[in-house]
């Protein structure tokens, strides 16, 4: 074995190989001992194969998906770049999801909308080498150079003479060929493109609506049993005692037990785990549990407590200053207008339509798993952390997710069901009811914001000041709690400033789509619309102006004045509208896309809300991989804000969730969503994700919209809670 470094990272290795039965396997290979993409050192052998292409005699190309399919579409996306690269008809591609192995497949996690920008070289350089292959091996074949060759739907043409032959027929010859140098191929030009930039279905939509079994939900095991664990209804509580005895008694019970667990909140928690022959058995058995809790600290919090600390914490300087620009002070004393205002917003959860669950098998010392998970390397560490077990005795099968949202990017399911399979030495099935999903959540965190801003007699921005509180501790923020001192409007207003003040820790608390950026959209942009009415001024004309001030950060100002260019244009912005119906804007950068959105809305005279439109412009760069894909990531973004922002609301109550199923924690109705009109700008820049973007502008957008529709400024969400009868 050979443990030199190498220079190369494993992007600019091919290897292929021969399959049983004649196939041609094209992966990417690199050598151990290089320490790249965070990969983990392995001196047990000297190469570690990344396969993503397999082709048969019969011509059938099969395509590896390496990223998690959480309803993103990226089964379908992903596996469109190898397949526009290596130059195959999409109807003879198969698509697999990969094998969870970070040593064979790069970005094994969904989230942050990164699967695009992560893969899009990368995976077009896969397909293009394995197309060089095909081209060299049917060259060979003729005697003739390679340059008179093309490709087109999975044939290489020697035109000059007429001959053909199909990837099928080649496969035993490319199987010899030398593999090139990924960074050398070349590339498509993006006129040439077949599939790329083709609205293409998903390849999971025929078994999703006729039944068949793909989410984490559907899977079957021999000798599966299933289990539920019920844990402390308090944040971190631990069981004193439990009638365990009883329930064993019960008929299709085969164990009931107490687990001690840690206090780590993203992992294996306290609780009491019931073991039975089947679901229903389980459940009547948890009907007849009965507890005693050590509920611990967390039983002292409520949001109205947190409320009341962050009032508190208005009247006195924040803990931190996390940036301060010029003079504010000074800036707020000398502007033609001031305005003040506070605003708010709850926990809310991320009530994925598959509730949580996990499969898990423990034998011969090591664990098998089966996790509709976002995450699956993170979930492996974490039980070979937690059961002792080392990670290479730990394999994962990613199924397909019913709804990540970044509620999956924990797995404290997984541990769940892994410790549970240990004890009981037979493969189980774990599985949440709707009640435990959403009382032991990580909750989109709550926030406030106490605003100052001033403008000039010219009606500019002039000073912003904004005191922001914040769950955290030894001032940090806590999970998905934090506001960067470089968000919009920083960088663009002469005096800035951000203070920073700290609620205590307790209640659990993670990403939710589009983290931080969900809830930080509603109070920026709905500020920003509050001073452009103080200062008189068109709230689209009031944003352009701002973004021609001067920038500094990673924020392209261009191409956010393009999105919104856009979206007044199509929207009809400044056009006349009925008594009680508004036209709102709000933009929003996140996750490397340029978002900008108008709604419509109307409100009676009972105050009753009806959203009719909402119009998107979008900047995420120069390709968009998949249309169809990516008009229902937009709407479904707008959609998801908006049932966010109207309905939804999680409160705690002496460290309990007070909220526990659909019918006290509602979700948008399909006869209430609106009209959602969605348009990219398509600039010359490389391709971002879009599962995320859309939504943060939704929100304020709507609110907005709600202002000129009413006169009633929404400051706090969920907008249920507030009178909306004109003012």
């Amino acid at each position: 074995m050979n443990d030199s470094p190498l220079t190369l990272d494993r992007r600019s290795f091919l290897r292929v190989s021969g399959l049983a039965g004649g196939g041609l396997l094209l992966g990417l290979y690199f050598r151990t001992g290089a320490r790249v993409f965070g990969a983990p050192e392995d001196t047990s052998t000297e190469f570690v194969p990344n396969a993503y292409i397999r082709i048969t005699p019969d011509g059938v190309v099969t395509l590896m998906a390496n990223a998690p399919e959480i309803g993103q579409g990226v089964k379908t996306s992903l596996p469109m770049l190898i397949a526009e690269e290596l130059d195959v008809a999409w109807k003879d591609v198969r698509v697999e999801t990969a094998p969870v192995d970070p040593t064979r497949f790069d970005h094994q996690v969904a989230g942050g909308s990164t699967s695009t920008p992560n893969n899009w070289d990368e995976l077009r350089r896969v397909g293009a080498a394995g197309r060089a292959m095909l081209v060299t091996a049917a060259a060979d074949t003729w005697g003739v150079p390679a340059a008179e060759c093309a490709t087109d739907a999975g044939v290489v043409h020697h035109r000059a003479s007429g001959r053909q032959l199909t990837y099928g027929q080649l496969v035993a010859k490319a199987s010899t060929v030398p593999p090139p140098d990924l960074r050398s191929v070349t590339l498509k030009d993006p006129k040439d493109f077949k599939i790329i930039g083709q609205p293409i279905s998903g390849v999971d939509n025929p078994a999703i609506v006729t039944g068949k079994p793909l989410f984490g939900i559907d899977v079957q095991v021999p000798g599966m049993l299933h289990a539920m664990f019920v844990k402390c209804p308090v944040f971190g509580g631990k069981v004193a005692g439990a009638n365990v005895d009883r329930l064993k008694s019960m008929p299709g019970i085969r164990d009931a037990f107490v687990v001690d667990g840690g206090s780590d909140l993203h992992g294996l928690l306290g609780g009491v785990a019931i073991v039975g022959d089947h679901w229903w058995a389980v459940r009547q058995a948890r009907q007849q549990l009965s507890v005693t809790w050590d509920e611990g600290a967390a039983a002292a919090l409520s949001s109205d407590d947190f409320a009341r600390r962050a009032a508190a914490f208005a009247q006195q300087p924040g803990e931190v200053t996390a940036r301060n620009d010029g003079d504010v002070a000074a800036a707020l004393q000398g502007a033609a207008h001031t305005i003040e205002a506070a605003y708010s917003y709850p926990f809310i959860s991320h009530v994925n339509l598959e509730p949580q669950n996990c499969t898990a098998h423990y034998r011969d010392g090591g664990l098998e798993i089966w996790a509709p998970t976002q995450n699956p390397e993170d979930g492996r560490r974490l039980v070979s952390r937690t059961l002792g077990i080392p990670e290479k005795d730990v394999v994962v099968h990613m199924t397909r997710v019913g709804g990540g949202f970044g509620r999956r990017l924990r797995n404290d399911y997984m541990v769940e069901a892994a410790w549970i399979a240990k004890v009981v030495g037979a493969p189980v099935k774990l599985l949440w009811m709707r009640e435990d999903d959403m009382q032991h959540d990580f909750y989109r965190p709550l926030g406030f914001h106490h605003f100052k801003g001033g403008v000039d007699a010219a009606g500019r921005l002039v000073a912003w000041q904004n005191h922001f509180v914040t769950l955290g501790h030894g001032g940090r923020p806590g999970d998905s709690a934090g506001l960067s001192d470089s968000e919009f409007p920083a960088h663009f207003v002469p005096n800035f400033r951000l203070e920073v003040s700290f609620l205590p820790l307790g209640v659990p608390t993670g990403p939710l789509r589009a983290p931080g950026s969900n809830a930080i959209a509603f109070v920026m942009q709905s500020f920003i619309d509050e001073l452009a009415h103080a200062a008189g001024r068109d709230p689209v004309q009031f944003r352009l102006d701002l973004l021609a001030a001067k920038a500094g950060g990673n924020y392209d100002a261009g191409r956010m004045t393009g999105v919104l260019k856009l979206v007044a244009d199509k929207s009809g912005w400044g056009r006349a509208v009925p008594k009680g119906t508004g036209l709102g804007v709000a933009f929003h950068f996140s996750h490397r896309g340029y978002f900008a959105e108008v709604a419509e809305v109307s409100v009676d005279a009972g105050g009753a809300l009806k959203v009719h439109k909402v119009w998107v412009a979008a900047d995420i760069g120069s390709t968009i991989v998949n249309p169809s894909g990516a008009l229902n990531q937009a709407q479904g973004s707008v959609i998801d804000g908006l049932s966010a922002a109207l309905l939804q609301e999680i409160t705690i109550d002496r460290g309990r969730t007070q909220q526990s199923n659909f019918a006290d924690y509602s979700l948008l109705r399909s006869p209430d969503a609106p009209e959602v009109e969605v348009h990219f700008l398509q600039t010359d820049h490389p391709p971002t994700g879009l599962g995320e973007p859309a939504l943060p502008p939704a929100i304020p957008a709507i609110c907005n919209a709600i202002f000129a529709a009413t006169g009633r400024r929404i400051r706090s969400l969920p907008i249920s809670k507030t009178d909306l009868r004109p003012a």
